[in-house]
């Protein structure tokens, strides 16, 4: 039998502890690397030609067209959102689903919690009967059907034009439209009411 040397225990217990250390300082994160590992991430997902049809109670209400979308989803679900780059186009149609109105922008951007569309870059909203309202900058309220902004925007129809730096409400299909500080020209009957 071939007996151990007291010394060559001690060798080998200083060993381990060195190896061991080695092991518990190679594991330690830097305060940096953990908070990129943990920190809230965003997935974002990519669709190309999208069309989508919107209804509400069982009626078709909207058609959406866009060449691209992102569908952004946070860890926190108020953060999500669908982002249209691109360009938009929607098609709204009345309770006959017969098309009332158009929009179209350059780029929208759908907050799911909020059920309201941010849309900007050339907004125009053109009725069939083609009462037409521009805004550089404009919000779709899907729950209200209606469109607003604080931002400067123009209203034309047959005998009416109106222009507002300060902003407006309008219904979705334009049969109401109310401006903050409104100017303008505005044919008026006998009455004294727009024709």
């Amino acid at each position: 039998m071939t007996s151990i040397s007291p010394t060559y225990h001690r060798y080998l217990f200083l060993a381990a502890i060195v190896i061991g250390c080695f092991f518990i300082s190679a594991c330690e994160n830097s305060q940096k690397d953990i908070d990129a590992w943990t920190k809230n991430k965003e997935l974002k997902e990519e669709a190309i030609g999208v069309e989508a049809l919107m209804s509400q109670s069982g009626k078709m209400k909207a058609k959406l067209k866009a060449p691209l979308m992102y569908r952004v989803t946070a860890l926190s679900p108020d953060t999500s959102y669908l982002e249209f780059p691109k360009s938009l186009h929607v098609d709204f149609y009345d309770d006959s689903t017969r098309i009332e109105t158009r929009l179209d922008c350059l780029y929208g951007k759908y907050f799911e919690s909020l059920d309201k569309v941010y849309l900007r870059d050339s907004v125009v909203v053109i009725t069939t009967k083609g009462d037409t309202l521009r805004s550089p900058d404009l919000w779709w309220d899907q729950t209200k059907g209606i469109f607003y902004t604080d931002k400067f925007a123009q209203y034309h129809a047959k005998d009416q034009q109106l222009v507002g730096n300060k902003g407006l409400i309008a219904t979705q299909d334009l049969k109401t439209v109310t401006f903050q500080s409104p100017e303008g020209v505005m044919n008026l009957s006998s009455t004294g009411f727009s024709k």
